[in-house]
Parts: C-alpha cells; structure tokens; sequence
C-alpha cells in the first residue's frame, strides 16, 4: 500500500506539467481502490501476483491470465513507468507495446529490473520515496520537479462527505511484523489518557487477529470504539474525520498523509527517515530515540516509547492543527 500512495504525488505533478496527460496503472487487486481516488488515473488494471505465484503452474495460462494480458494489449500507451523498481512490476512490463521508463542499475531497488527498462534515469537514492518517484516521473516525462512538498491529490470529504465525527482519535494498531506492534498495554494506557480529555478512540481491523487485538484495547474503556470490519474506502472515511491518528508502521499510517490528517507513527525496529509517512503535520517517534525506560513489555524495543511520551506529542500536535469544526 505504502508503494501505491507514495507515487500519487508523482500523477498530480505530472498533471500540472503535462495538459490533457491520463495514466492507467497496473496494481495489486487488493490496493485496487486506491489508484482511482485519484482525478489523472483513467483505467486501474488489478494484477494478483500475490494469489498468482502461489501456483503459479495452474496461473499460468488461466482465463484470469490471459484477460489481464489482453487488458493491458488492447490500449495504446505512449510509455510505461516502473514506479516500484522491482524485479515483479518490471516483468510485468513486458507484457505492455510501448518503451519502458524506470530507475537506472544504481538508482532501482532491485537490480536486475533495470534490464527490463529501455529509458533507465539516474535518481538519488538518499531521498524520501516519494520525492524518489518524482523525480522518475518528471525525467521520464521531460518537465522539471517542483520544489515545493508532493500533493497526494485526495480530498478527504471524498471519503465522508457531510458527516462528521466529533473530537476522536483514530488507533491504527495493526501491522505485519510481530516486533512492529506497539504493546497492547501501552495501547491500553494511551486509550485511558485520550479519553480522559474527552476524545473518543476509533479501532478500525482487517482480520480476526486485529479484532481480538482491538477488543482487548477497547476492554473496561467505554470512550473506545471498535469499528466494524470496514474496506479501504471506509477505513479512509475513518481516518479522515478524525482529528488524530497513531499508527504503527503500516500502510493505512501513509493512507493518513495522503489524507492530510494529523498523525503520530510510533517506530521501532524500522526507520522513517526514507519511507515515513510524508505530509503535513506527520510526527515519528522513534523508540531509539526516547530516554526513558519504562515497563518491560514486548516487543522490548518498544519499551522506551511510553504512553506518555506519546501523550505529550499528541497533545502538543492537537495544538498546532487547525480544528476540525463540525455542524
């Protein structure tokens, strides 16, 4: 997911340099959603890689494979840009009749893609990714990257319309890594304080792990709610009328950028400094950072980043935003 949102910067650029320019863009079928948020994607093709390479002997010459090549055959493209730099989507640009446009053998995060790529760009690795793909864009496209911060292109009333949820914070507590979950009593702990200056907490989940998870967040609390299960359009609706987000390092935590929603992303096995959340208003915490230790608890690496330091952030974050007015 975090791929996918880091390169709408890129469309909105290139729909400001290049007049009448329209992208169709090939993505995994579970992000498909997001892809067409966006006012300069035309025609969203999902691929399954990750259903497909399962087996991919019984794939291989399946109707579903053979209506994904056709979708991308039946279209005439004047290039196709590898914005992922992987061996994956650089194959699958093979299957597309126009020149390829990608990062160059020094640039690419996987190497061998760059064999695919008939147009291959030097871009300097040291930056954020989303500054990384625009830079790609504009060099493929032949206009120059402005200066000023990427615009992801989202409205977040898109996402909700009138309504709107008085004073609440958001809980984006779940994650793939096992020693990327923040402790649940830390989660516990934080929910007792938000509530208490009088904001509600919001659980979104997407498996029966996560509900468990929110549930035992939510326990004895009655200012936390935990949310129906919800699909990415309605998670999005979520964050966007909330007035905080703390996120662990996820893909819904970049979601909350793109969104221009206020946001804590706790760190601590992984750094921020080149795929953090990027926009506005966006705070990381690092573990390794903070002084103080505080209870043992697991994963340990979390152990210094303590409920109240995230408070405190929160707090002062809540009084640097402007205020979300509901009628």
């Amino acid at each position: 997911m975090g791929d996918i949102i880091h390169t709408l910067p890129a469309i909105t650029d290139a729909l400001q340099a290049k007049k009448g320019i329209t992208f169709d863009w090939v993505v995994e079928e579970g992000f498909a959603e997001i892809p067409n948020w966006h006012s300069g994607v035309d025609r969203v093709i999902p691929v399954a890689l990750r259903r497909w390479r399962k087996n991919i002997f019984k794939t291989w010459g399946s109707p579903e494979w053979k209506q994904f090549k056709r979708s991308l055959g039946k279209h005439h493209y004047d290039l196709v840009i590898d914005a992922q730099g992987l061996l994956k989507s650089a194959w699958l640009t093979r299957f597309v009749k126009a020149p390829v446009a990608g990062y160059d053998q020094d640039s690419v995060r996987e190497s061998v893609a760059s064999f695919f790529y008939q147009h291959k760009y030097s871009v300097n690795k040291n930056q954020h990714a989303v500054e990384r793909i625009r830079e790609l864009f504009a060099k493929a496209l032949g206009y120059n990257k402005p200066d000023k911060k990427g615009f992801y292109g989202l409205q977040a009333n898109h996402f909700f319309g009138s309504k709107c949820m008085p004073k609440n914070v958001v809980f984006l507590h779940g994650t793939t890594r096992e020693n990327k979950h923040y402790p649940e009593t830390y989660w516990q702990t934080l929910a007792e304080k938000i509530t208490a200056d009088g904001y509600k907490i919001r659980l979104p989940w997407a498996s029966d792990l996560e509900r468990a998870r929110a549930r035992r967040i939510a326990e004895g609390n009655a200012g936390v709610e935990v949310l129906p299960r919800l699909n990415l359009h309605g998670v999005a609706g979520v964050l966007a009328q909330a007035d905080a987000v703390i996120a662990v390092d996820t893909g819904l935590g970049h979601l909350t950028a793109a969104l221009d929603i206020p946001a804590i992303s706790l760190y601590g096995p992984t750094e921020p400094g080149l795929i953090g959340a990027y926009g506005d208003h966006q705070v990381h915490l690092k573990a390794s950072e903070c002084d103080a230790v505080s209870e043992r608890v697991e994963p340990a690496v979390f152990s210094p980043l303590s409920p109240e330091i995230v408070h405190e952030t929160l707090t002062v974050l809540l009084l640097k935003c402007p205020q979300k007015v509901c009628s």
